[in-house]
């Protein structure tokens, strides 16, 4: 809105004061398209027809990932996206294959990465929209089911054939609200795995050379090479740690898809404010979506479910951060001032942190991540790096909240591997597992995340 009073064309009146969509999902679609901005006016009715049409194309699922697709580029295109060069592309490639030969000497996970990218913006959105369409359709499917319920029935007798399109045009803000937040977040995160969950293609470890760039910026004291060096290090970490360990990538991507589909919506709430609503009313229309129809309320499951996803995400970040540490420490003298950057933008939650929590409902933040960092590196000190990577054979061991309490003490008192012979160390193993891991993947997605019964 302008500061402005009495602008040009108006009679002490903002651009903002003639928007009939003002607070609702489609004032992001127009502003888009350069319609009421700051300065601008109502928006080019042409690219509004065609948008219109894109929005409720016939589509499979909840939403339609075309749209989205095409909402998330036009919104990272807000800023410049220049197209990755040759050379960035061949930096990114040689710090990824320098950051591996640094990993061989501290885990025993070999090598995830099966090849490498340098993406734009642009790029980004688009390799991690197959990801993007499993995390969010859940809660996209929760929230357009929980509209129907909601909708009193003298309403839906009223509507009649109109519900198919309420449906869509649910549809069509949830698509609007993706394809805005994806495109903020493109331009945000500096690599593939940057907000700890795998959302890129198995085994490319990609990184995004304008969103380094401008990381590195903020660090004037620190070489250009040694930031692309040491988040090249934390992505070929992340892509080890993944393919090392099978079922981790459905564990975290299925707990967060799940947690999305038993979402609850305060429907009392959103049945009181659609009585009120004047179908024939815009601005009813437009005052009943900008107050909110949709609040989810996490269930009590869902709490539980999230604390230990939570953990989960922490652990990852943890143990990426200390083999890292471990890397670095002769190595890079820059290292412990970029370790102690990305642990905060991490703990703190950016704006990536922020644009996730709207999209899937949940906040993905390692606030434990320096505990975890902990844990794993006095895990190593006492008995190895074997051991402490053995941890991740199965969900089941992996440390647990209240390990993050006193992390010094966690397996304090556990015998390291050496000291066991073959047999013993295999009958131990068996006993740790006994009833739990002989449901192949099912054991692992139920390893921590599921909601209790």
């Amino acid at each position: 809105m302008s500061d402005t009073p009495g602008g040009p064309g108006s009679s002490g009146q903002g651009p903002d004061d003639n928007n009939p969509f003002k607070g609702t999902p489609f004032e992001q679609i127009f502003s888009q398209m350069g319609g009421f901005g700051p300065g601008g006016g109502m928006p080019d009715l042409n690219a509004l027809m065609a948008q219109m049409q894109s929005l409720f194309a016939p589509h499979d699922g909840p939403v339609n990932w075309e749209t989205v697709t095409d909402l998330a580029r036009r919104a990272a295109a807000q800023e410049p996206d220049p197209t990755v060069s040759p050379a960035q592309s061949g930096a990114v490639a040689d710090a990824v294959r320098l950051a591996d030969h640094w990993l061989d000497t501290t885990t025993g996970f070999p090598s995830g990465v099966t090849t490498t990218a340098a993406w734009s913006r642009a790029e980004w959105i688009v390799e991690t929209i197959p990801v993007w369409k499993v995390l969010v359709e859940p809660i996209a499917g929760s929230a357009t089911q929980a509209l129907g319920q909601a909708m009193p029935e003298e309403m839906k007798q009223l509507a009649g054939p109109l519900m198919a399109m309420l449906g869509k045009a649910s549809g069509a803000m949830v698509a609007s609200q993706v394809g805005s937040g994806l495109g903020a977040l493109a331009g945000d995160v500096l690599s593939a795995s940057d907000i700890g969950l795998p959302l890129g293609p198995i085994g490319k470890a990609a990184l995004l050379p304008t969103n380094v760039a401008a990381f590195a910026e903020e660090l004037p004291d620190v070489s250009a090479d040694d930031v692309l060096l040491y988040l090249a290090l934390r992505e070929a970490a992340h892509q080890r740690l993944f393919a090392g360990v099978p079922w981790l990538r459905d564990h975290l991507i299925g707990a967060v898809s799940e947690y999305g589909a038993g979402m609850d919506f305060d429907t009392s709430g959103m049945e009181s404010k659609l009585r009120e609503v004047d179908m024939t009313n815009p601005e009813a229309m437009q005052d009943a979506l900008a107050g909110g129809l949709f609040d989810p309320e996490p269930s009590a499951a869902q709490k539980a479910a999230l604390e230990k996803l939570e953990v989960t995400l922490a652990l990852v970040e943890g143990w990426v951060d200390e083999v890292v540490s471990q890397a670095t420490a002769e190595r890079m003298p820059a290292a412990a001032k970029l370790q102690e950057t990305v642990r905060r933008r991490r703990a703190a939650g950016g704006p990536a942190e922020q644009t996730f929590a709207t999209l899937v409902g949940l906040e993905l933040r390692p606030r434990r991540l320096r505990d975890a960092s902990t844990l794993w590196g006095s895990l190593r000190t006492r008995q190895g790096a074997e051991a402490r990577d053995g941890v991740w054979m199965s969900p089941h061991l992996l440390p647990t909240a209240s390990d993050l309490d006193d992390p010094l003490g966690f397996r304090e008192d556990s015998v390291t591997p050496g000291e066991l012979s073959e047999e013993e160390f295999d009958a131990g193993l068996r006993d740790l597992l006994d009833g739990g891991t002989d449901g192949g993947s099912d054991g692992g997605s139920d390893g921590g995340t599921r909601p209790t019964e």
